[in-house]
């Protein structure tokens, strides 16, 4: 019996998900837990693993298309069935504009078909140009052909009607995506479409590199980049930031690392990391310092109470910054494994969208230490105030007194903070206040 696959509804604010990649194509078999698809919210992205195990018998979208949520995306069934009922109303496509609703009396999702908006032109050139009549202007736009291109057959090598529904029939048909990226970048040109009905998706553009070269090539950034691209320069323009850089005297995490290692081996339950101490640590100096705790609000500051601490996770979609909310209430154990579940979730793709809001943070902590990174500048997460930028540990002189002078290992700490919400006093004592907690944090191992 074939079943469809619809996109997910991630989040309540999410309307629609846009196809990242697409691992089944049509005809491939598939197993219970394969991976189907990657799709990506304005937050997230995230894998849709198959429910039952058969063969795709259809896929009715390509990679880079938005998908309405609830929408069937591809049919898994036997050899040989048909996929037609789980079509999307007819034409291959329409769907982008639809609305979609659930039956009721049926597991089947319908759509209740919308006109799409016109494509937007790529016409180019004066509006008013004499080299072009207005009816070929029309059709141009709708089609999506370049007319700059076009050789005209009217009089005085006008382009007409005729000429546009000549490049229309040999022209390859793009994707959305594909259509978007061209207009973009002219230079981008693509013979033959790896699609369905041998439509042009963004990956075919891809492949080509720029008029003339072979030494490089162009490609468009991911959903996933443009979103951070846009928070990082949307945070450097809005806010004050400075950055106060301090080391922490890293012997007694060291030496508490060490101490959990053995435990673990004998069978202590939770391997406590030295990125779980550091957060320990932050949140108790939060707690002491609600200023950083905060967010900034315009003519306004909203102080928290309680410390929702986000972590920044690398992950092969990029950078994902998941929140652990009231994480004040937990002991340090809780909070590793909290630290190491949701880095799983958003390596994986499942992580809720709520939780990557930097709404929903009211601090964030970025450890850069495991690449042995010793110094660098975090970009806040606003409307956050501020976020911790932890980096590897290395050796530096200290007086050990009666005038001995040794090697000790330094965790350095880089604090960023928003001036318009913490003064730079407030803000060095803060993050002298970490180090404090690091360099004098206690905790039971057994």
């Amino acid at each position: 019996m074939a079943v469809p696959v619809i996109m997910p509804k991630q989040g309540q604010s999410v309307e629609s998900c846009i196809i990242s990649e697409i691992r089944k194509k049509k005809g491939e078999k598939v197993s219970k837990g394969d991976i189907l698809f990657t799709y990506e919210t304005d937050k997230a992205a995230f894998d849709e693993e198959s429910k039952v195990d058969g063969v795709v018998i259809e896929v009715f979208f390509d990679e880079g298309e938005e998908v309405p949520v609830f929408t069937n995306v591809l049919v898994i069934g036997a050899e040989g069935e048909s996929a037609e009922e789980f079509r999307h109303g007819g034409a291959r496509g329409t769907t982008a504009g639809g609305s979609v609703a659930e039956n009721p009396d049926t597991d089947k999702v319908i759509t209740q078909q919308v006109p799409l908006e016109a494509a937007p032109k790529i016409i180019t050139g004066n509006e008013n140009d004499a080299g072009i009549s207005p009816r070929a202007r029309n059709l141009a736009e709708k089609k999506g052909i370049d007319v700059s291109a076009l050789a005209g057959s009217g009089p005085l090598g006008r382009v007409i009607e005729r000429d546009v529904l000549a490049a229309a029939e040999t022209n390859p048909k793009l994707t959305p995506l594909a259509r978007k990226m061209t207009r973009e970048d002219n230079s981008l040109k693509a013979t033959t479409g790896t699609g369905l009905a041998q439509s042009v998706t963004g990956k075919d553009l891809q492949k080509k590199t720029a008029t003339g070269g072979t030494d490089f090539e162009v490609k468009p950034l991911t959903h996933m980049r443009k979103l951070i691209a846009k928070a990082m320069y949307e945070s450097l323009q809005n806010s004050a930031q400075l950055t106060h850089h301090l080391g922490a005297d890293a012997r007694r995490i060291n030496d508490l690392r060490r101490k959990v290692k053995k435990a673990v081996v004998a069978g202590y339950p939770v391997d406590i990391t030295l990125n779980d101490m550091i957060c320990f640590a932050t949140i108790r100096a939060l707690k002491k310092f609600p200023h950083a705790n905060a967010h900034f609000l315009g003519d306004s500051i909203k102080y928290f109470s309680k410390v929702h601490l986000a972590v920044a996770v690398d992950t092969d979609r990029g950078l994902m910054v998941p929140v652990i909310r009231n994480a004040d209430d937990f002991s340090i154990a809780e909070l590793s494994g909290m630290i190491r579940e949701i880095a799983a979730a958003c390596r994986k793709g499942s992580i809720s969208p709520e939780l990557l809001s930097s709404e929903a943070a009211s601090f964030t902590v970025s450890n850069l230490g495991n690449y042995g990174v010793e110094i660098f500048t975090p970009v806040i997460n606003l409307p956050q105030v501020a976020i911790l930028g932890v980096n590897t540990i290395v050796l530096r002189p200290k007086d050990l007194g009666d005038g001995i002078i040794g090697f000790v290992p330094y965790l350095g700490l880089s604090l960023t903070y928003d001036h318009r919400a913490i003064d730079g006093g407030e803000a060095t004592r803060f993050v002298k206040q970490v180090a404090v907690e690091i360099e004098n944090l206690e905790f039971d191992i057994n």
